[in-house]
């Protein structure tokens, strides 16, 4: 295991000489202090800690679990407890040490009156960086105000299915977009002065039938290439100050007992030096789902000599089991150390060796302006418009039918770790604790003048048809018709989608399918606007015989979203996200990402056809772009860096903005190549007639992928390159020749720098 006794400071190593077995253990664990009754953690209700927190706490603490987000409590109440909490622990341990407090922080800090803001799976839609770190600020200065210290986010995963329930919490199915955007989140809450958690390390999103939980069978090239690139970003360029363990076996192995994938890789190849928390309890799973250990002593000895280094949510292994075994003599006591090492140093680097407690905050506002503004414009940015024959925007709309399960719903708008559907679903009756208008409410206030009829037609998951009548009727009456289906984010069987909510199909939950093709049927122009964790196989009202006038795409967009909805409708907002995860033909084509090699797209040799119904990076704007003029040299040497540039131009006749985005493909390599790989991409805003030369300095390692050695190479060879507005369009190609071999190193894991210059004559350009 890495050393740290280099690393470590003089104080931190003098705490540790002067610690008790008792001390070293206490360190190594979180309680949680609210914890019974609330599902809000996988086989949390068998899990409950017996302990009495004044003996958990005896010798010290290591974390406090989510004191604000397992119930709703009021902020301020609460801090001047967890205030009050900290100063006992200086007072009344023998080290006084302070606890670190972590929390969920996925759509914003989840806790009651704290700013939900759009699913992660919204933020690479958004397809900005810029605007994600911003949101991250936000929510670490919320955090930080509250005295939290570590977020667990963001979500790494790197999708590999749809139907898996935990979908809505990754941002993409593109390594890049993920590492991109993903580091840019952790810049953010970091700049606060909070430490982000890197989840979930590593394999997880590629569990086999999409089952939460089950086993990965990914080859070490797919892990390396595809499922490690977004940690090392995060790590190497964004300076990720904590990392949890992932769940999954891969090839028979947990991660949470492996020093291969938390050592070797983690530590070793990636230069992670921080603490490791376990995901909530994965070290207790090595014993009682995994069965690689003999009991929950067993349990934390192969974690901790893996590499995790702090137990959560509670210390069922790292606290009695750990100290049974090592006074039986099964253990030796040392293993602790380094653990310990890690865990006072991010106390030291947080402040809070130093920290006196002395005043709680007394008036905080986690959900003012700033937050509201930014949660506003990440819900706009992320609205994908999928099909459009002109019913969008609806401006002079006055006979409107809305109709949907997700029309009037607020939960509808927020995926499964917002406060809402993670916490307040256990408490009915309690308010949100926040503005959450629902599309309804939105598309009042958007039409004014116009009459609105509303019928629910039928529930998201029921299949109670009752209601449909109503709906069609409503329908034929109205000159459009907006339908709003989808999703109910929720944990573990309540809801669609979410924590444990996997499906083996892909079609809308309950009947909503057959309440659209009836509204359909009545030839009133239909809107369908989907609402959703995951994306759905909704080809039928995209291009078959049940075709909609136009399709909207939002992927849980939070408390803003309703806002952005209705703005994008009536064209008042232009649309302009971009799907960052493949919208599917079918479940049964699945798993399927974009980055597929030849042989995994449509060929003659099979009748089965996996083309998606829209491709990655797809989506409609109100007006117009066309890319020209893709220029690069005519060759690099490998490992060098090569700028790439191409022109945008807005040839419509309203503002918008374009998602340039640079794809390449290999055709000969040693090794099958995806037929598309996303190298780079930019958000570019232009009044209509206006150009500008977007420039990529692209790193030859992004054309790396590992060989046959095991080695990550950039091979001599054409590289083909285009940018277009998704992955499957070619509007504007280049070829560029690689010269020489390169090994790819810890320097080249950066992210590709871009600038947005203005062309003569065009007039000013916003990035």
């Amino acid at each position: 295991m890495t050393d740290l006794h280099s690393q470590a400071s003089a104080r931190v190593h003098d705490l540790l000489a002067q610690m008790t077995l008792e001390e070293k253990a206490a360190q190594l664990v979180g309680y949680w202090v609210d914890q019974g009754g609330e599902v809000v953690a996988p086989l949390a209700d068998e899990m409950v800690t017996t302990t009495k927190y004044a003996d958990a706490t005896a010798h010290g603490l290591g974390h406090l679990t989510r004191v604000y987000g397992t119930r709703p409590v009021d902020p301020i109440e609460r801090a001047a407890w967890l205030w009050e909490e900290q100063r006992r622990l200086r007072a009344q341990t023998r080290l006084g040490i302070p606890a670190i407090v972590h929390e969920e922080c996925l759509t914003g800090l989840a806790a009651w009156k704290a700013a939900t803001y759009p699913t992660p799976l919204a933020w690479g839609a958004s397809f900005d960086p810029e605007l994600v770190a911003e949101v991250g600020a936000a929510i670490g200065d919320s955090m930080r105000e509250l005295g939290i210290h570590q977020g667990l986010a963001p979500v790494l995963d790197v999708i590999r299915d749809p139907r898996w329930g935990r979908v809505d919490e990754c941002i993409g199915e593109d390594p890049y977009l993920v590492g991109t955007v993903g580091t840019a989140y952790v810049r953010g809450v970091q700049s606060a002065g909070v430490d982000a958690t890197l989840k979930h390390f590593v394999g997880y999103s590629g569990s086999q039938a999409a089952r939460n939980h089950a086993p990965v069978h990914a080859g070490a090239r797919e892990v390396a290439d595809v499922l490690l690139p977004p940690f090392e970003m995060a790590i190497r360029d964004g300076g990720a100050a904590s990392v949890m363990n992932s769940y999954a076996e891969i090839d028979g192995e947990p991660v949470g007992a492996s020093s291969h994938y938390l050592d070797e890789v983690l530590r070793g190849r990636l230069g992670f030096t921080g603490p490791v928390v376990s995901d909530y309890f994965s070290v207790a799973f090595l014993h009682s789902t995994h069965g690689v250990a003999a009991d929950l002593g067993d349990a934390a000895e192969q974690a901790l000599r893996a590499g995790i280094d702090v137990e959560l949510p509670t210390g069922d292994a790292f606290a009695a089991p750990l100290l049974e075994r090592i006074r039986s003599g099964a253990m030796d006591a040392s293993l602790l150390d380094a653990a310990v090492l890690r865990v006072l140093a991010q106390k030291e680097r947080l402040g809070l060796l130093d920290e006196t407690f002395e005043t709680p905050p007394t008036d905080v506002d986690l959900d003012g302006e700033r937050h509201r503004e930014l949660a506003r414009r990440l819900a706009a940015e992320s609205v994908v418009l999928l099909t459009n024959d002109g019913a969008l925007p609806a401006a002079s709309a006055r006979r409107i039918a809305l109709i949907g399960p997700n029309a009037d719903s607020a939960e509808a708008l927020m995926g499964c770790y917002s406060f809402v559907n993670h916490v307040l679903a256990h408490h009915p009756g309690t308010p949100h604790g926040i503005e959450l208008p629902t599309v309804r409410e939105a598309l009042t206030a958007e039409y004014p003048d116009a009459e609105i009829t509303h019928e629910r037609g039928c529930g998201v998951e029921d299949h109670d048809d009752s209601g449909i009548a109503a709906a069609v009727d409503a329908a034929t009456a109205a000159e459009l018709a907006i339908v709003v289906v989808g999703d109910r984010a929720g944990l573990f069987g309540r809801g669609t989608v979410g924590e444990g909510n996997d499906v083996d199909h892909l079609e809308l939950p309950g009947i909503q399918r057959q309440l659209v093709e009836r509204v359909v049927a009545t030839g009133t122009p239909v809107v369908l606007v989907i609402l959703s964790g995951r994306p759905y196989a909704i080809g039928w009202a995209l291009d078959g015989d049940h075709r909609v006038a136009a399709a909207v795409q939002s992927f849980f967009p939070g408390e803003e979203g309703a806002d952005a909805i209705a703005g994008i409708l009536s064209g008042r907002l232009s649309p302009s996200g971009r799907l960052p995860v493949t919208l599917p033909r079918s479940a049964g084509a699945q798993p399927y990402s974009y980055l597929h090699p030849r042989l995994g797209g449509p060929i003659d040799v099979t009748s089965a056809d996996p083309t998606p119904v829209r491709p990655f990076g797809h989506g409609l704007t109100y007006t117009t772009f066309a890319h020209e003029d893709l220029h690069t040299r005519a060759t690099v040497a490998a490992g060098d860096t090569v700028e790439v540039s191409v022109v945008v131009r807005n040839t419509g006749d309203r503002a918008g903005a374009d998602v340039v985005q640079l794809y390449a493909h290999d055709p000969v390599a040693s090794l099958t190549r995806p037929v598309a790989q996303l190298m780079a991409y930019r958000r570019v805003s232009l009044e209509p007639g206006e150009s500008a030369r977007v420039v990529f300095e692209l790193p030859t390692a992004r054309f790396a992928f590992t060989g046959r050695d095991g080695r990550r190479v950039v091979e001599p060879g054409r590289i083909d390159l285009w940018a277009g507005p998704s992955c499957a369009e070619r509007e504007t190609t280049a070829t560029l020749e690689v010269t020489g071999e390169h090994t790819v190193t810890a320097d080249d894991a950066r992210i590709v720098a871009t600038r947005v210059d203005s062309l003569a004559g065009a007039g000013v350009v916003s990035p």
